[in-house]
């Protein structure tokens, strides 16, 4: 039911049109992409809108989830083309089966806010809180299909990490990687079964961790 309301909402300019009226000047937008896969890194995006533009595709923005992979791709490069500044961070496998992937997801979140210029005054987070970063912030529930800036950071992160699968795919051929970017579909089960665990999966994530017992 939950999934069904969020498909249908588009995201808005409410919680930055709050911020700017407080008098925030450079608000962040925070997602991730790739936290269930089996394989490959989970991105984490941060992106800083303009507090005024416009621009035909700006009512196209959805959380990435709902897009198609060319509406993707498209808005990926209007977002880049019209941000402030972009910040893209990653945790590896290694890095996932160790710290597990809340943590790994939270530090791909730091390195990608450590790479703006200039500094957020706010942050807008997809779920999640960083109270490690001293800066103002928020975590919304279903913030990428509620908040524009989320939404936009969910785009970059999900085109990133696809072109990145779609690489490691030429790497670990077999897989399917470029097909279903690490995901566990049945064609990834199936070869998993067949060929066992790359270097780039997950250790830490059933099935994998199975099929190396």
């Amino acid at each position: 039911m939950v999934k069904s309301i969020t498909k249908s909402l588009k995201p808005s300019f409410d919680e930055e049109s709050r911020l700017i009226a407080q008098g925030c000047r450079f608000i962040a937008g925070i997602d991730e992409a790739g936290r269930g896969a089996l394989a490959g890194p989970v991105t984490a995006a941060a992106v800083i809108m303009p507090c005024q533009l416009n621009a035909p595709w700006l009512n196209q923005v959805r959380d990435s989830k709902q897009l198609t992979p060319a509406r993707r791709e498209a808005l990926f490069y209007h977002i880049h083309e019209s941000a402030i500044s972009i910040g893209v961070g990653m945790a590896s496998p290694t890095v996932i089966d160790a710290q597990n992937i809340v943590n790994a997801t939270r530090l791909a979140m730091k390195i990608a806010i450590s790479q703006f210029l200039p500094t957020p005054d706010y942050l807008l987070i997809d779920y999640m809180s960083l109270p490690e970063i001293p800066l103002p912030q928020k975590g919304i529930t279903h913030g990428d299909s509620l908040c524009f800036s989320i939404a936009c950071a969910s785009i970059i992160a999900k085109v990133t990490r696809d072109h990145l699968m779609i690489h490691l795919d030429r790497v670990y051929p077999g897989y399917g990687l470029a097909q279903h970017k690490g995901y566990a579909t049945r064609e990834h089960l199936n070869s998993l079964s067949c060929l066992g665990p790359s270097p780039i999966h997950r250790q830490s994530f059933s099935p994998v961790k199975e099929l190396l017992k």
